[in-house]
């Protein structure tokens, strides 16, 4: 792992992800790109008016000022931090920093079930999820004890999300994680027999998944997945999500936002 991107606000789940990006970073000799949105509106980009561009410049002034106090973190100590200052739209300018510097992770904050203004609040943050390249960790707390020793991957055992889980072997091998992926078998929802179950999984590891798949019932995804982590004890839960379907491929409606408002491990997320 070299580099880690963490887009801040300056509040406290900016923070959050600062110092887990920094536990990280210390262990895998990262070097970790703190990155600031300015979020500016198309016109006043493009408009070239004196009371635009000072605008602009306090704003920016603003940001670096920030910076030096947001910064200055003990944790940060032996950490290669570099900063930088974007104006426009927050997912489509972190995705292209992320293929630019070949990140390995992105790293953001999140403020569960809390309304809040800021660039992770709403679309933002889905886009951001659903549209990068790069796997996006979200986390929600201040790190305690924070490891990566067991993730729970979820998978819908499709050959298309294969590449997906793919992915997530290759990241997780890299931070030393052990990952337990699971099928959540609902009711009322695509359900399958314990035989249909097997001939999924057998087509699966045929293209490059894996046979090793808990099969776990429950009358939604994400209370199945969140028991799941809770009975392995997992210290973080992996999904797949899928730019032109929603947060998570294979789940239906705003699930990747409950999961990730409901469950106090931090939420991987790869996309497809």
């Amino acid at each position: 792992m070299n580099n880690i991107i963490i887009p801040v606000d300056f509040s406290k789940y900016s923070e959050y992800a600062l110092e887990i990006g920094a536990l990280l970073a210390k262990k895998h000799n990262a070097t970790l790109h703190v990155l600031h949105m300015l979020e500016l509106s198309d016109s006043l980009i493009t408009q070239s008016d004196s009371d635009n561009k000072n605008e602009m410049m306090f704003l920016l002034a603003l940001s670096q000022k920030k910076f030096k106090p947001f910064l200055d973190k003990d944790y940060l100590e032996g950490v290669e931090v570099k900063t930088m200052i974007k104006h426009h739209k927050v997912y489509k300018e972190v995705d292209e920093l992320a293929q630019d510097i070949d990140a390995d992770l992105i790293i953001m904050g999140s403020h569960g079930l809390m309304a809040h203004e800021g660039i992770f609040a709403g679309s933002n943050a889905e886009k951001m999820v659903r549209n990068s390249t790069t796997p996006v960790l979200t986390v929600k707390s201040k790190p305690k004890n924070f490891s990566l020793n067991k993730v729970v991957f979820a998978t819908d055992l499709t050959e298309e999300s294969v590449t997906s889980y793919k992915k997530a072997v290759q990241l997780f091998s890299t931070l030393g994680s052990k990952l337990h992926v699971v099928y959540i078998n609902r009711p009322h929802s695509d359900y399958i027999s314990s035989k249909e179950f097997k001939e999924l999984t057998t087509q699966y590891a045929a293209a490059g998944g894996t046979d090793q798949v808990a099969f776990i019932s429950d009358y939604t995804v994400e209370d199945g997945l969140l028991q799941y982590a809770e009975e392995t004890h997992a210290d973080c839960i992996a999904v797949s999500t899928h730019a032109r379907k929603g947060l998570l491929h294979f789940f239906k409606g705003s699930i990747t936002e409950d999961i990730a408002n409901h469950s106090s491990l931090p939420v991987m997320s790869f996309k497809i």
